[in-house]
């Protein structure tokens, strides 16, 4: 049984905004990450996930529960961060964070005063005070306070320092650990990236790719720069029948994309030339990612 499903999730608001067609399932325990820009249907999709919005085609439910018709208990029982946070000016993030431990049910403050710290958040003063970055502190220690064991967290670090989002990685990541089930949507590479198991891209309105992140690391093409001492070496290697992705004739420098398999090829090519160096550049999810949005392409090896 998946813990999160989404099926043929279809809104259509004109003008080819919306979602499409989406459908994802996460099983317990799995961190999934949700990866497309401002724009591309990430929180719509969360909305309709949390039942704030209903589905004009396909559903969504979360434990099995349909999201339309159990927002009230969803918003009570899953751990959720919206992308936008509005707070009620005229509380202190104090009463706030006791108005909405008693509307959880919260009979411990042991691990709300963790979150407090953890993230540093002095909760004393007025949220009408409070600057951007410590209003969505703020919203993280709600959303994690009541110890859920599902988070739906929608670009969960927009607003925090550098410093703050790291933090915050390590918490998932921690979180995790302990089994819980992860939907993080994010347009930042790095954040995806060092949580998730499996993540989808998402490209106007519909998810173009799925995979394992582990997978993504694993099928593609490799990428050398290499480095040559004399500069009759490098031009004859660059009229070499290889994928160059870039020439740099003044350094004395050139990259080549290669599949996994024809490495050798490329090592018995440089047989003989002075070279100063032979680095692999790895392959991120940043590369994978832009193949979609800047030319369409789909990396072989994964769908």
């Amino acid at each position: 049984m998946p813990i999160i499903a989404i099926e043929h999730l279809t809104k259509d608001y004109g003008h080819n905004r919306g979602v499409f067609d989406v459908n994802i399932r996460v099983d317990k325990g799995e961190c999934y990450g949700f990866l497309g820009p401002n724009g591309a249907g990430k929180t719509t999709t969360i909305r309709h996930l949390m039942g704030f919005s209903k589905p004009q085609k396909g559903s969504t439910s979360i434990l099995e529960k349909d999201s339309w018709g159990n927002s009230a208990w969803l918003q009570n029982t899953v751990g959720y961060l919206p992308g936008e946070v509005t707070l009620p000016p005229g509380l202190s993030g104090t009463a706030f964070l006791r108005m909405m431990e008693q509307m959880r049910g919260v009979k411990t403050k042991e691990y709300l005063q963790m979150l407090l710290e953890r993230f540093e958040l002095d909760p004393g003063i007025s949220i009408k005070q409070m600057s951007l970055g410590v209003k969505r502190k703020l919203a993280v220690v709600t959303a994690f306070m009541h110890d859920p064991d599902i988070l739906i967290l929608d670009e969960p670090t927009s607003g925090l320092d550098p410093v703050m989002q790291e933090t915050f990685i390590e918490y998932v990541r921690e979180e995790k650990k302990r089994g819980k089930t992860i939907f993080l949507s994010s347009h930042i590479f790095h954040e995806v990236d060092a949580v998730c198991d499996r993540i989808a891209i998402i490209r106007d309105g519909k998810i173009v790719s799925e995979f394992q992140s582990e997978e993504l690391k694993q099928k593609h093409d490799r990428i050398y720069r290499i480095s040559f001492l004399e500069a009759d070496s490098y031009a004859e290697f660059v009229k070499k029948p290889f994928t160059f992705t870039s020439k740099n004739k003044k350094k004395l420098r050139a990259r080549v994309q290669i599949p996994a398999d024809r490495v050798g090829e490329l090592t018995a090519a440089l047989k003989g030339f002075p070279i100063a160096d032979f680095v692999e550049i790895p392959f991120t999810l940043e590369d994978y990612f832009m193949g979609f949005y800047d030319t369409g392409h789909h990396f072989e090896g994964v769908k």
